[in-house]
């Protein structure tokens, strides 16, 4: 017994090399699925928490912004741990003035 798989479609979501370097993002909005991923599944805030941080955005955006993140979570989680280690290598470049102030600050990214 086989079953089909329908590909879905995601109304709410779009990707154009001219916006935030061709990453998924919201329609009508420039923010990527990555950054509702983020706070959803590493800050642990609920699709509730996410509207009221982002009122411009409706349910039924997160909702589909959250369903794209998981059918295409092994390519977005990339993305996101190259930013870190590109955001890494900037912070090596480029001692913080503060941390040689007070002394080194916790990561709170690791």
């Amino acid at each position: 017994m086989t079953t089909a798989v329908k590909a879905l479609k995601h109304p709410y979501i779009t990707m154009n090399k001219k916006l935030r370097g061709g990453a998924p993002i919201i329609v009508g909005t420039g923010l990527r699925v990555l950054d509702i991923a983020v706070r959803y599944e590493l800050m642990g805030l609920s699709v509730e928490d996410i509207v009221i941080a982002f009122p411009q955005l409706t349910l039924p955006q997160i909702h589909d912004a959250l369903s794209y993140y998981y059918e295409h979570k092994p390519e977005i989680d990339k993305e996101w741990k190259d930013s870190l280690g590109k955001i890494a290598e900037i912070k090596d470049s480029y001692p913080s003035i503060l941390e040689s102030k007070i002394g080194k600050i916790k990561n709170l990214h690791r």
